[in-house]
């Protein structure tokens, strides 16, 4: 038997003019968590893609447990042993966790055993991996860090030994991050291969055994992790040293651009998501929100930029009120100088079956410079698509392309792009870099701390804490949808941690 898991050879895959693979020699050990980094468009997904049965490659053997596989779709790859975790999880909505664990199994031998045999696996799963989750919970009721549970008791359930991950921490919290990585160890202790896609530096080097690094569509080189160093992978990622800190001078704020004054926003079941929220954002300056996502962060966000209402409260956009109780009016808040990068890029930042230059002008589509009388002026949005993709380094350079065909980082720089390119006044950003790769976040932070510096008013939120003290110049934290204190970026992270936890300063409470 090969020591072997899986043994790629030679695989090479285009997609019409875009060589997405080249020639790659790719082994995993049996038993080992084994990462896979790369920049955004290097080629990491299509890889995983082709080893799932999405894709077929041009050329190259898949080599399982030393047997030459023929992969011709996922049910091909699921017989073989392979399970894969998506960045966006293949679950529908409105079944249940059960309904979902099922859904494509119906012809396994469990299935065949009935749904209460089924349901007995389930929970056997579950308590083997402690990964429990109520089988008869909704999926659209959970929270993502279970949703994500979900999907890996799925593909155990259909007996997968190689689990592949893409990207599994780009929508979770720290802690639920760190329990996956406690489940990841053990499902290695329980004799599981896995492979983790991710393009945080710092997963790689706390749960991996050994590290691929691809660049432009090839392994450039393989390393096991205790023999590397963060700034060695980043350098071979991006073939240049990166900047692994965040460089600014000092803000020098000016007039207040963005008001909030006791805000309060509640969700579709009544529930108050913002409670008497309160702040100032200058012209010069970054206020910063920390939070463990899901205390009224987004609700926040979506409320000052017109996309939901509030029940009560005020908010001044340059020194003119906005009507935050009405019905928004997103377009209106544009025109008035407000841009806003919204946090899920694929429901309310992108058309994904629109092409690139198509959403790199959404939502100002009826500006004097996209527009000729009452037609779109097409070459001008083509032109302006290509002066974008160039500036913001967008892979594959290419306006024409579908937007669903590109990256999940090269999606976010669309969205960046098309907001910080309209030189907004104000400008509020939702987890700026999430599922970005560590060259793009250089770019994209120093180009958030340039607008700061051009006199920019700026409202960032980010579950990262580390982004949000390397950014900011105030850092406001919330609570259950409170703020409930405000710190310095200088403040130990321990004491910003108690703040996310709901230990409040014992000062600011009496206050």
């Amino acid at each position: 038997m090969s020591e072997f898991a899986i043994e790629l050879k030679g695989i090479d895959k285009s997609f019409g003019p875009v060589h997405a693979n080249k020639n790659i020699d790719l082994k995993v050990r049996k038993g080992a968590i084994h990462g896979i980094i790369g920049e955004n468009g290097a080629g990491k997904s299509t890889l995983m893609s082709i080893l799932y049965g999405f894709y077929q490659a041009d050329k190259g053997e898949i080599h399982i447990n030393g047997q030459k596989a023929h992969i011709k779709d996922p049910s091909a790859a699921i017989s073989a042993g392979i399970g894969m975790v998506h960045q966006h999880f293949m679950l529908v909505e409105n079944f249940t966790v059960l309904e979902n664990i099922m859904l494509g199994a119906e012809d396994s031998p469990i299935l065949n055993k009935g749904i209460a045999k089924a349901r007995a696996e389930l929970k056997r799963l579950e308590q083997e991996y402690e990964m429990e989750v109520d089988p008869d919970a909704t999926i659209e009721e959970l929270p993502v860090g279970i949703q994500q549970r979900v999907e890996i008791l799925k593909a155990l359930f259909r007996g997968a030994e190689i689990l592949i991950l893409d990207e599994p921490t780009g929508v979770l919290t720290p802690a639920e991050a760190d329990h996956l990585f406690r489940i990841l160890a053990q499902l290695k202790a329980q004799g599981k291969t896995i492979i983790l896609i991710t393009h945080k530096l710092r997963e790689i080097m706390a749960i991996t055994d050994e590290v691929s690094v691809m660049r432009r569509g090839e392994i450039v080189a393989t390393r096991k992790t205790s023999e590397t160093t963060v700034e060695e992978l980043a350098e071979l990622m991006v073939g240049r040293r990166v900047l692994l800190r965040v460089e600014k001078g000092e803000a020098n704020p000016a007039g207040v651009k963005l008001s909030v004054r006791n805000l309060t926003v509640k969700d579709s079941r009544g529930v108050t998501m913002v409670d008497d929220v309160s702040f100032d954002v200058r012209a010069g300056e970054i206020v910063g929100i920390a939070g463990v996502a899901g205390n009224g962060q987004s609700e926040l966000l979506e409320a000052i930029a017109g996309m939901r209402r509030a029940v009560s409260g005020a908010v001044d956009l340059n020194g003119k009120s906005v009507d935050v109780t009405a019905h928004g009016d997103p377009a209106e808040l544009r025109r008035r100088g407000l841009a806003h990068v919204s946090e899920d890029r694929h429901h309310t930042g992108l058309v994904l079956k629109f092409e690139e230059a198509e959403n790199a002008i959404l939502g100002y589509h009826n500006s004097p410079q996209y527009t000729k009388g009452w037609l779109l002026d097409v070459d001008a949005i083509r032109k302006d698509a290509e002066a974008k993709i160039a500036q913001y380094d967008i892979r594959p350079p290419n306006p024409r392309l579908k937007t669903a065909n590109f990256s999940g980082g090269n999606q976010q720089k669309i969205v960046l792009a098309r907001e910080m390119e309209q030189n907004p006044d104000v400008l509020i950003i939702g987890q700026p870099t999430r599922g970005v790769d560590v060259g793009a976040i250089e770019f994209i932070h120093r180009r958030i701390i340039e607008m700061r510096d051009a006199g920019k008013a700026i409202l960032l939120v980010s579950v990262e804490l580390d982004e949000i003290r390397s950014l900011s110049d105030r850092i406001l934290v919330m609570f259950a949808g409170r703020v409930v204190g405000e710190r310095s970026p200088d403040a130990p992270e321990g004491e910003i941690g108690l703040l996310m936890a709901g230990v409040e300063d014992k000062k600011e409470a009496a206050e």
